[in-house]
């Protein structure tokens, strides 16, 4: 598949349900933005629970199943010490990688970009497991996952035209897009 491909289908998700899909995007943000505030280490701690909230909203809204707000705290009720740890390893993997050039940094950043989806899909699985199961999941696909997100240039710059409004649009359909990938990879590689 091709990029169009992947927003095609995410926009066939979407329609209906952006309401939920924004909501999704609006709680992410809120609560990050929130945990800023305790003590600087508040983003450390809710960055992996919150993507794994966020990631199991977005492949309900692609899997066409019951749409649920409680979906979005799975990341915190369920295997919360895994989901915790695998934000905290993403983003201190990417940060070592980015230090030998930014190349290697993004390189790696698609390589991982599966994990929560992954952990969402398996509560329970070890944050290294679901880390390595990504870069498993992503070998050969980096470069169309690097295709789908830079289609979605053209929809940040006019997000800045309109002084951010339209990012409330552009960021669940880029997620919803994401997802969207997921699920066409997710039966690879896996175990």
């Amino acid at each position: 598949m091709y990029a169009r491909d992947y927003r095609h289908y995410a926009w066939n998700a979407l329609t209906g349900h952006w309401g939920y899909a924004i909501l999704a995007y609006v709680l992410y943000s809120v609560l990050y933005i929130a945990s800023a505030s305790l003590a600087g280490l508040g983003p450390l701690v809710v960055y992996g629970p919150l993507m794994v909230g966020m990631s199991g909203m977005y492949m309900g809204l692609v899997r066409r199943h019951e749409l649920s707000v409680e979906r979005f705290f799975d990341g915190f009720t369920c295997s919360f010490v895994d989901n915790f740890l695998a934000g905290l390893l993403v983003g201190l993997f990417t940060f070592l990688w980015s230090l030998l050039f930014i190349i290697p940094g993004i390189v790696k950043a698609i390589s991982y970009s599966m994990t929560f989806y992954i952990l969402r899909d398996h509560p329970g699985m070890s944050a290294m497991d679901a880390i390595e199961a990504s870069k498993r999941m992503m070998h050969g696909r980096k470069w169309n996952f690097f295709c789908l997100q830079l289609s979605f240039i053209g929809w940040y710059l006019l997000c800045l035209l309109t002084g951010g409004l339209l990012f409330l649009l552009v960021a669940p359909y880029n997620y919803t897009a994401n997802a969207v990938f997921y699920e066409s990879i997710k039966n690879t590689a896996q175990e």
